[in-house]
This record gives structure tokens, C-alpha cells and sequence, in this order.
């Protein structure tokens, strides 16, 4: 974190990141003197509304959050940034998309929990797009000239007013992450009836936090004289969606040997809350979430390594669990590493559901399309584990599956059961 004063004093030219955070309502001109050097510019959380026409000036700038300002417009001179990759206004109040608004060398782009009824025809020319959120805004269709975004891999689309989700979207030949939950079409309305114990809140002694993510916060609590970990949810719009879908999801799978087990939910309307099984401490996340330089790829501790025999393992249990989420129609949406918990064996752990979605609206071609896009989820995962493999030899089997799984030709890719027979 940096201060105005540190900035006006000259203290930070030579800078490449400037973080400010001091309820800021217009655009500081001292960030003008780090135009040479700065890369990374953070004005999150103040009161901004605009940004001035200099801004361009800001020649070296790749990454710009905005989050949690005041903006209701999309300020169109960002398209005038010649470096600008990534762009983030999460969280304001922005409903004004004009055309040709952002540089078309955007690949990161956070719009979630905005206003935004409609994205501009000009969208389709952000043809180097990888990652985009739009969580928890208005839109009640997508551009046609988004089907021209081929770089496109992670999407987030849930909690809009989608009326339906078209053909082209699950043909994108790199989608591999995908979450449309919570739209006028499949949106969850109450909370499905599931063969587990109803739990109230004040069952639950809560202990201590032991986990947080986009959509709710774990806690490690005793529960008719065990312990227990209870996942209670923020009851807002997240990143991923609502929480009623992802509660409505996590429930419609049911039960799988390598899924976190649910004993129980609280359904109260102010607070929803899940009763699990408490995870071993034995068990440790399989990776790292995506950096910033990685995007949408995740990383690994320093000196991790896997055999060829455990990561064959690894895929196999993830592939059995991610065709039994099919075979009950829900797609999991971030199949990740860092998502997968994995003991010495290795033994597999999976959940997570906040970027779950009910496909039971969807055509039997969507489905299968759906389907696929996950399998290259899965390619994508044998890569990444590949690239921390300790053996030099007999990965060939491996490296031919990953390419198989993230083929461009989205149809050209092996079921979930055939990707099973395989392993």
C-alpha cells in the first residue's frame, strides 16, 4: 500500500505498482510522473467515477483495478492504453457499455456485480480475451460478435437475466471453465428437497474460521457431539452466482466416494449453511490458484513433484467424480487443482460448488457440449500436473490424453466415459 504523500514527495518515481487507497474522488495527476515505469495501477476502493483523458499517458500500464469506486460508465479512453491486458470494476455501478471501450489487447476482464444490461457488437474484436466476469450484472442476451472471442477460457455468466444461452458459447474452442447459474432460465427458486438432515443454526458450535471462499466462510464447529465443518453463506451475489444455486447443486450431486461428503444443510433463507465432513488434516490442495502472469492456468509450491503413477490416479478419480456430476446434471465449473485436496495414496477430495450450474434446462447438444468443456478442463489439469512430473519417461500416454482432452475441435474430444477407459 502507498500514500498521496509518498507519491507528491517524488518517493515512488521508478515505480512499476502503485496501490491507493484514500477515498479518492478524482484521479490523482502525480500518478502521471510514474508514466515511464508503471505497470500496475490499484485505485480500488475509493470514490472514483472517471478517468481523465491523460490517462493514456500511462504507456507501460498492463493491469488496472478499479473495484469498489463509483463508476456507472465504461471510461472509453482505456481503449487508448497500448500495454493495458487486464482491467477490473468489480462491484460498481456501471451501466453504460459503449463500443469500442476497451483495448483489444484486453485477456482479463472483471466486470462483476455492476449493472450491466448489454456488452457492446464491438465485444467480438477482444479477440485475445482469456478470462471474463460477469457475474451479478443485467445482461439478458450476448453479442453474436462474442463468438469471434476464440481465446476465451474462463467465463462467468451466472446470475444474470439470461433467457437462454446459445449454441456458439459451448464452441468456443478454448472455454474450459464456465459458470451460468442463477439466470431467468435456470434459476433456483427455492431450496430442492434432499434426502439429508435439516440443520438449524443454532445446532451448530461454532468453533473456529478454518476457510473462506468467494461465497461463503468454513468453520471447524461441533454438531451432535462431533465435529464437523459448516460452510455458511454470505447471502449476496459472488464472483460465481448465488449461493441458493450452489447450495441447489452441491445437493443434486449426491453422494461419490471422492466427493466431500454432506451431512446436513440449514435452510434458513438469511443464512443457508452446509454440514460436512471434516477433511483429515492429512489432506492438502493439489495446487495453487492462477497468478496473475498465469491467468487462468494454476501453479505449484516450490519443489512439488508428482509420479507418473500418482497423477494417473488423480485423473482417474477426478474424471470418475466429474462424470458423476454429469450423470446428475451439474457441471462444476472450476475444475482446478487448487480445488482438489489429495492425501499421500493419493486419495482425491473434491468440491467446492460456487461455480456450479443445473444443465437440466439446457438441449441434449449443449450438454454434451458442456460435457467436453469440462474434458478439457481435465486436459488441462494433466498438463499442469505433467509440468511438476518427476520421470522423464512414460509420460507420452499422458501428454497425448491432455491433447486429446483440449483439442480445439470441441467435438473431436473423448467423453468422460471414454477419458475413464483411457485411464
Amino acid at each position: 500500500m502507498n500514500t498521496l504523500e509518498q507519491l507528491r514527495s517524488g518517493q515512488l518515481i521508478g515505480a512499476t505498482r502503485l496501490q491507493l487507497v484514500e477515498q479518492l474522488a478524482s484521479f490523482p495527476e502525480e500518478i502521471f510522473t510514474l508514466a515511464d515505469t508503471l505497470e500496475v495501477l490499484d485505485l480500488s476502493n475509493n470514490n472514483l467515477a472517471d478517468l481523465p483523458d491523460e490517462f493514456a499517458q500511462l504507456t507501460k500500464l498492463k493491469r488496472v483495478f478499479l473495484s469498489f469506486n463509483q463508476f456507472k460508465h465504461i471510461p472509453p479512453v482505456l481503449a487508448q492504453c497500448p500495454a493495458l491486458i487486464m482491467i477490473a470494476f468489480k462491484g460498481n455501478q456501471i451501466s453504460e457499455f459503449a463500443e469500442n471501450s476497451l483495448p483489444v489487447s484486453t485477456q482479463w476482464l472483471i466486470l462483476t456485480d455492476n449493472e450491466i444490461t448489454q456488452l457492446p457488437e464491438s465485444f467480438g474484436e477482444l479477440t485475445q480475451l482469456r478470462k471474463l466476469a460477469l457475474a451479478g450484472n443485467k445482461l439478458t442476451t450476448l453479442p453474436q460478435s462474442m463468438k469471434n472471442c476464440k481465446a476465451l477460457e474462463l467465463v462467468r455468466l451466472s446470475a444474470n437475466n439470461l433467457t437462454q444461452v446459445d449454441d456458439w458459447l459451448f464452441e468456443l474452442p478454448k472455454l474450459t471453465w464456465l459458470a451460468f447459474a442463477g439466470n431467468d432460465f435456470n434459476k433456483s427458486q427455492c431450496l430442492h428437497n434432499a434426502p439429508l438432515n435439516k440443520a438449524n443454526i443454532d445446532e451448530f458450535e461454532l468453533i473456529s474460521q478454518i476457510g473462506e471462499g468467494a461465497s461463503g466462510i468454513i468453520h471447524l464447529a461441533k454438531w451432535q457431539q462431533k465435529n464437523v465443518a459448516v460452510k455458511l453463506f454470505k447471502g449476496a451475489i459472488t464472483s460465481d452466482g448465488y449461493p441458493l444455486d450452489e447450495v441447489n447443486c452441491c445437493l443434486q450431486t449426491g453422494q461419490h466416494s471422492n466427493l466431500i461428503k454432506v451431512l446436513a444443510y440449514s435452510d434458513n433463507p438469511a443464512q443457508l449453511g452446509l454440514v460436512m465432513e471434516l477433511i483429515s488434516s492429512e489432506y492438502q490442495n493439489l495446487g495453487l490458484p492462477p497468478t496473475l502472469d498465469t491467468c487462468t492456468r494454476d501453479t505449484f509450491a516450490q519443489h512439488t513433484q508428482f509420479s507418473i503413477t500418482a497423477i494417473k490416479s488423480i485423473v482417474k478419480q477426478m474424471t470418475s467424480t466429474v462424470a458423476h456430476l454429469h450423470a446428475n446434471n451439474v457441471s462444476h465449473g472450476d475444475i482446478y487443482a487448487h480445488n482438489i485436496m489429495v492425501d499421500k495414496e493419493p486419495n482425491v477430495l473434491f468440491g467446492d460448488f460456487g461455480a456450479a450450474t443445473n444443465l437440466a434446462s439446457l438441449s441434449d447438444y449443449q450438454r454434451q457440449q458442456m460435457q467436453y468443456i469440462e474434458v478439457r478442463a481435465i486436459g488441462c489439469l494433466i498438463d499442469d500436473l505433467l509440468s511438476v512430473c518427476n520421470e522423464n519417461e512414460a509420460t507420452e500416454h499422458l501428454n497425448t490424453l491432455a491433447q486429446q482432452c483440449m483439442a480445439k475441435q470441441v467435438s473431436s474430444r473423448p467423453s468422460l466415459q471414454t477419458l475413464i477407459e483411457s485411464l
